[in-house]
């Protein structure tokens, strides 16, 4: 494989054991995790990305310009090129003639030169002529043919834009680091660029385990549940910058699920169930066989059975299978690397809003808690289930806060921080 994402580290900290049926004799701090991972994760490497596919890639090199933007004088508008000075005392009562000589248009300028008393028809966009310094708005002119007649005067250089206007050689205009847009796209266009060194961005493997386990899109039925995960973990790594590798549900069965995890093609590798501490919940040991489990069991709600390790310079995170339980994991520990390992910003990226709580929210201090809440009326109301496997609470959900490992909980009335599920300003159920 060829990417740095990871720094290796001799020994974990973290003593593996056999936690199946017997539970988490300690719990990791998740601080110390997200430390951790914001330590030892590296930014992939460079690669060349094409012009028409560099959008929502990471600039890895600064950009500046070879040429001038625009590389000729050009009309800002439709109208009459000129001589400015030639204009002078020209009024609605007024007219002063001008002899027609031509036109120029977009990308077929007029060929000669413009002398005393001649304008040139010309449009928006097209270069102004040689001998002319001056545009005239159609508005004030009237035209039989041979002649324009201009009511207005016009002082050298206007509605002309310069050489350079826009860009000029040598300028800086991207700098390494900057999430490319489309408008950011478009100005590398302008100036001639057809590819860009952009990092890499992260592969990943999904490993999602589960005899119970029918596809995505399948009709639940019996004792089987519909695969969901694979489908928010999908959406999420993509968000992120991720690229997704094929995958299919796999049986509990270890030797399988070992080869899954072993594959070295992938960045990172997100096993989705199998986590915990049940008779088949077989990843962790296979990660501590395969690699390293550097931490198994974390302080928050929901979540506790998360795990981090690595095998070679591959990040390996264990999510829980309950559904709500995968997003929170992901969202604390593997989206935030994802997005380093890119070269993006490890901050969750979601909007913001202080808002006031409506009913208090119990937690416990040493243990953090991602709390799902509706917005009602302008009040966080946190929603009224508990159970890690309600994925429906996540749709019901506006956002989620975060109560730290510190609080006990937070008080009715508090002003408290709502990380927003969607992009876009919502309106709020119940608000006016």
């Amino acid at each position: 494989m060829d990417g740095q994402g990871v720094d290796p580290l001799p020994v974990s900290r973290f003593m593996p054991r056999d936690v199946r049926m017997r539970g988490f004799a300690e719990r990791a701090d998740v601080d110390e995790v997200e430390g951790f991972l914001a330590e030892h994760a590296r930014v992939l490497p460079a690669e060349p990305v094409p012009l028409l596919e560099c959008t929502g890639r990471v600039l890895a090199e600064e950009v500046s310009a070879v040429v001038d933007v625009p590389g000729f004088p050009r009309s800002a508008m439709d109208g009459y090129a000129l001589r400015g000075e030639d204009s002078f005392g020209a009024s609605e009562l007024d007219a002063l003639p001008f002899r027609l000589v031509g036109e120029a248009m977009p990308g077929r300028p007029f060929v000669g030169r413009v002398g005393k008393g001649e304008a040139v028809r010309i449009m928006t966009g097209a270069p102004v002529p040689d001998g002319a310094d001056a545009v005239v708005m159609a508005e004030v002119c009237s035209e039989d043919g041979r002649q324009v007649h201009v009511a207005d005067a016009v002082a050298p250089q206007k509605n002309v834009g310069g050489i350079g206007e826009d860009i000029r050689s040598g300028d800086l205009v991207l700098s390494a680091g900057r999430r490319l847009r489309p408008q950011d796209a478009g100005l590398l266009s302008s100036i001639g660029v057809a590819s860009v060194l952009c990092y890499r961005r992260p592969r990943v493997r999904l490993v999602v385990t589960g005899d119970e386990l029918l596809p995505a899109g399948s009709l639940p039925g019996g004792s089987h549940i519909v695969d969901s995960n694979s489908v928010v973990l999908r959406g999420l790594a993509r968000r992120d910058g991720a690229e997704i590798l094929p995958f299919e549900i796999l049986p509990d069965r270890p030797e399988i699920i070992r080869d899954a995890m072993a594959t070295e093609d992938a960045d990172v590798v997100l096993v989705s169930g199998g986590s915990s501490v049940g008779k088949e919940d077989h990843a962790p040991l296979l990660l501590t066989e395969l690699g390293s489990l550097d931490f198994h069991g974390i302080a928050m709600r929901p979540s506790s059975p998360a795990g981090v390790g690595r095998i070679g310079d591959r990040f390996v995170f264990l999510l829980p299978g309950n559904p709500v339980s995968c997003l929170c994991a992901y969202e604390f520990f593997a989206g935030p690397t994802l997005r380093a390992l890119g070269g993006r910003a490890r901050a969750w990226p979601h909007r913001r809003a202080m808002l006031p709580l409506a009913r208090k929210i119990t937690s416990a201090i040493g243990r953090v808690d991602y709390v799902r809440v509706a917005v009602e009326n302008g009040k966080v109301v946190p929603i009224a289930t508990s159970g890690a496997s309600i994925l429906s609470s996540t749709v019901r959900a506006a956002g989620a806060v975060i109560v730290p490992r510190g609080l006990e909980g937070m008080a009715e009335g508090a002003d408290v921080e709502v990380l927003l599920y969607d992009d876009a300003p919502i309106a709020f159920e119940g608000s006016a």
